[in-house]
């Protein structure tokens, strides 16, 4: 009996999630923990319900993330894009409702980098008369 894993990336400002879901009970693990564990705000749990919802297929799958890099928020973030895309690769109808709310497109925000000659990305130094 062979159980089809599917698979997605998610990346959010520096934090890259990788996503696995399987048919089961909808037990959700993040690098080993209990998504309760490792995302202890509400906010942030319901961010990664968010498809789930969307699709109505809470409680469908067992989903395994490794998530690493950036904040908690921004790893929130990219798990639910990472599980957006599982989905989609899973079921191809779950894309334009997932579409629709904006599930599907990348948030390509990321910190501007530092350039020399100033404090930091667009901040001058700070001048004086004498």
């Amino acid at each position: 009996m062979t159980t089809e894993i599917f698979h997605g990336v998610g990346k959010r400002k520096s934090a890259i999630a990788r996503v696995w879901l399987k048919a089961g009970t909808g037990n959700i693990t993040v690098n080993n923990r209990a998504l309760e564990d490792y995302f202890p705000r509400e906010t942030l749990r319901s961010l990664v319900f968010q498809p789930l919802r969307l699709t109505g297929t809470e409680g469908e799958f067992d989903i395994k993330v490794n998530v690493k890099g950036g904040g908690i928020s921004g790893q929130a973030d990219a798990v639910r894009y990472g599980i957006a895309k599982a989905l989609i690769d899973c079921n191809i109808a779950f894309r334009p409702p997932l579409k629709k709310v904006g599930l599907c497109t990348r948030d390509a925000r990321i910190v501007e980098r530092k350039k020399y000659g100033r404090h930091k990305a667009r901040r001058g130094l700070q001048w004086r008369k004498r």
